[in-house]
């Protein structure tokens, strides 16, 4: 296994050589309309985004409290967590879905469902009826969020496919932003509508995948796996190459493509729950995935959240509105640093970029940890003040990384057949995490407050430790990517395989480049 510097792969040309480097996002007419659909898929992120900051706001709302005789405990922790144990319920056959009917059906499925959930939470009576509603919304996103990102990254045009991919989970805030900031504007309504608005409002992604998500394109990685492979090449030459099925790029890809397939079904090591952790390769890969998806959740930002509520209070800061407005700015300082690092993930790399958030994160929230001592010693409002300033840059460091690339990453490492089901993993530990954090965290706070989190620094100390640990651990297995295509990435973690690919693909690399060159017109808008 490869160690530190050497865990950095070196690069081919691979397909940049076939990129036409006239093609651009913004004046090609198919590649315009291709990432239209693919925004129908980014904001899969955003409804996860919004209803999981939702129920933060509606915690600040007394009206919210009143109505459901101001839950606490247990009662609370199962409020927060129930949407996280909704989608446990969906994981066994969010895998099974995307590669048994195709991407877009499961993103259907997902969309009914949270349909279904919004409505019942808008109209709920009781707290069992707005429970159950946070059941099926969790349920449908499990299914919907297994199947739209790994969409996104399978029908992408190449050079895009890192800052797209990278944009979903970013997208997470910009439904945190709208969540927090609506939330913020109905908490003036002085009845139950102050609460109902907000929970209408997030059935509006689900509305637009239920209408519009026929009109996407199916992964031509499942047509190809389905046997349907001309279907997958008209895909791919519609939206990569205006149409050309014999351009150089589209072949490249469609070769390519059809190589990796075909030798994981033949494979039957790459077959099944199993694979996983069949081979040395793909071994690497789940432990880099579970510890990515647990480092998301477990770097100190759960214990942030519940602080920073805590700190609000300890300086002053108990105005309800007050609090609902810097949790709106915390959202936007968040989606800034997160955009800016996923369109740096081909230019950085990504281990710089992991690198990088982690020793970040180490550095300021041991400075919190600093800060908040000094507070809980002194009493001194200036060190509570610089643990808010911490915090955010804190923040600014976790979004280098943990926002944009532990998705992509994730399904840029993994290859087709095992694609849906590491995924899947992946999910599975975020909502382990989640469900720890968001069901225990309150009754702790209930019943030991500022001890369960400032245990005379205790528990953050410990926090930078493991800090220290994810910063180590990064270093000796991340594995750069860029400037590969998904089967390419894949095929790092097996060496034959990659060997095989390369020999399957050398014949178009002899395309005349005489050819290409005709082939790359003018920039102005194509049809």
């Amino acid at each position: 296994m490869a160690v530190g510097p050497a865990a950095t792969v070196g690069n081919s040309d691979g397909f940049m050589q076939f990129a036409d480097p006239n093609r651009k996002w913004y004046n090609n007419r198919r590649l315009i309309v291709l990432h239209a659909w693919l925004v129908l898929l980014l904001i899969t992120s955003s409804t996860n985004g919004y209803d999981g900051s939702l129920m933060n706001s509606l915690q600040s709302m007394n009206q919210w409290k009143d109505f459901f005789n101001n839950p606490q405990g247990g009662t609370l922790g199962l409020l927060n967590a129930i949407q996280n144990i909704g989608s446990l319920a969906g994981y066994p056959f969010a895998p099974y879905l995307s590669d048994g009917i195709g991407r877009r059906p499961s993103i259907w499925i997902g969309a009914v469902c949270m349909l279904a959930g919004a409505a019942l939470q808008t109209a709920c009576m009781n707290i069992n009826q707005f429970i159950g509603a946070r059941f099926l919304l969790g349920f449908g996103l499990s299914i919907a969020s297994n199947a739209a990102p790994m969409l996104v990254t399978e029908v992408s045009y190449p050079t895009y496919r890192p800052q797209l991919t990278s944009l979903y989970n970013t997208l997470w805030y910009s439904g945190n932003i709208i969540a927090s900031w609506t939330a913020f504007g109905t908490s003036r309504i002085n009845n139950n509508w102050s609460w109902r608005i907000p929970s209408l409002l997030q059935a509006i992604p689900s509305v637009l995948q239920f209408f519009l998500i026929w009109f996407v394109p199916e992964s031509p990685r499942y047509l190809i796996s389905k046997g349907k492979d001309s279907q997958a090449l008209r895909t791919l030459a519609y939206y990569h190459a205006n149409g050309d099925e014999q351009d150089p790029l589209v072949q490249y890809e469609f070769e390519e493509i059809k190589t990796a397939i075909h030798l994981d079904q033949e494979a039957q090591k790459n077959v099944g729950w199993k694979a996983l952790f069949a081979t040395k390769g793909n071994r690497k890969r789940m432990v880099i995935i579970i510890a990515i998806a647990w480092f998301s959740q477990w770097s100190g930002n759960g214990l942030v959240s519940y602080y920073l509520n805590k700190v609000f209070d300890t300086i002053g800061i108990t105005d309800n509105s007050i609090q609902l407005l810097i949790t709106g700015i915390l959202a936007i300082w968040n989606l800034f640093w997160a955009v800016f690092a996923s369109f740096q993930v081909d230019r950085w790399g990504r281990r710089f970029l992991f690198l990088t958030s982690a020793a970040g994160m180490l550095v300021f929230f041991t400075l919190q940890t600093i800060c908040s001592a000094e507070y809980a010693m002194h009493k001194n409002d200036n060190a509570a003040h610089a643990v808010i300033a911490f915090i955010f840059l804190f923040y600014a460091f976790y979004d280098l990384a943990f926002t944009p690339l532990i998705v992509s990453y994730t399904l840029e490492i993994l290859p087709y057949s095992l694609r849906a089901k590491g995924f899947n993993v992946f999910n599975l530990t975020i909502s382990i995490a989640l469900i720890f954090n968001q069901y225990v965290n309150p009754i702790a706070l209930k019943n030991i407050e500022w001890k369960y989190y400032l245990s005379s620094a205790t528990t953050q100390i410990v926090y930078c430790g493991w800090l220290a640990f994810e910063l180590a651990f990064l270093y000796f297995f991340v594995v750069e990517t860029k400037n590969r295509t998904l089967e390419e990435t894949a095929a790092l973690f097996d060496g034959e395989e990659l060997s095989q690919l390369q020999q399957a693909t050398a014949r178009i690399t002899e395309v005349r480049h005489e050819d290409y060159d005709e082939k790359s017109s003018d920039p102005g808008i194509k049809v």
